[in-house]
């Protein structure tokens, strides 16, 4: 008769761990969280978009009233203003809202489980919602242009204008969420930050007072404004308007930079 063989017992506390799996590289986390992001918020993309177009259209309806049309300054910041206004509304609004939910309800602590750079995370979030916002932008633009009679040939400017400040206030509003004590804390900030994009990106800017013009110039999202503005005139001046597009950049980095360290700040308390 054979007799089976019995295994030795192995000793765990003497074994030695298995290795952890490698972390991912940040431009596969990237588009990974990123298609994660969009297929969630897909479900809400009609809404979205209807929402933010329609508060910008109806913007201009109302500034219609009061601003001339035709080649002036004033209805070239109304148009422009009103544009960027959807991108505010979802980079940086809806962005706050979003963050902060996660952490008041411990949704951040899925992601801090995934091998993926926080990154990763804050920009694929970011570039999710602003994905959202092109169309509507664009939508706005049209309206807006033949409305107040500004010419349509240069509404390409919008492929740069809005990844910029979209950039630059996704950055803002990821902070607002991930810092903010409480969700309604978080919500309070979105919104006063799309406030602001309001009445400092829609009003012309010669009928703001100087203290209200300095705080203008602390707004990334006005940048995108001037860009998109001084494309409507005759002639347009470039240089500036490559100008106004690099501050929108250098702020967009600057952001999601503080975006990744306040990330990185919430999922380790």
């Amino acid at each position: 008769m054979t007799l089976l063989s019995v295994p030795p017992r192995t000793d765990w506390s003497t074994a030695a761990p298995a290795p952890l799996a490698p972390a991912a590289r940040l431009l596969p986390a990237l588009a990974a969280v990123y298609r994660a992001q969009l297929a969630r918020a897909r479900v809400a993309r009609i809404p979205l978009l209807f929402v933010a177009t329609f508060q910008s259209v109806g913007i201009l309806v109302m500034m219609r009233g009061v601003v001339d049309a035709g080649q002036t300054s004033e209805a070239r910041s109304v148009v422009a203003g009103s544009s960027v206004l959807v991108v505010a509304f979802v980079a940086l609004n809806l962005l706050a809202q979003y963050f902060g939910k996660l952490r008041a309800t411990g949704g951040l602590d899925h992601y801090a489980t995934l091998p993926v750079p926080a990154a990763s995370v804050v920009l694929g979030a970011a570039g999710a919602y602003a994905s959202f916002t092109l169309p509507g932008t664009l939508v706005t633009a049209v309206f807006g242009a033949v409305t107040f009679g500004l010419p349509l040939g240069q509404l390409w400017v919008l492929l740069a204008v809005v990844p910029l400040a979209g950039a630059a206030l996704s950055g803002l509003g990821a902070v607002c969420g991930l810092l903010a004590p409480r969700q309604e804390i978080a919500t309070m900030l979105g919104q006063l930050g799309m406030s602001a994009a309001l009445l400092l990106g829609v009003l012309p800017v010669e009928h703001l007072p100087q203290p209200v013009q300095w705080l203008r110039d602390l707004l990334p999202s006005t940048y995108g404004v001037d860009a998109f503005a001084r494309t409507f005139a005759p002639d347009p001046d470039w240089a500036l308007v490559l100008g106004d597009l690099a501050v929108c950049a250098g702020v967009g980095v600057v952001s999601l930079a503080l975006a990744t360290w306040a990330y990185r700040r919430a999922v380790s308390r």
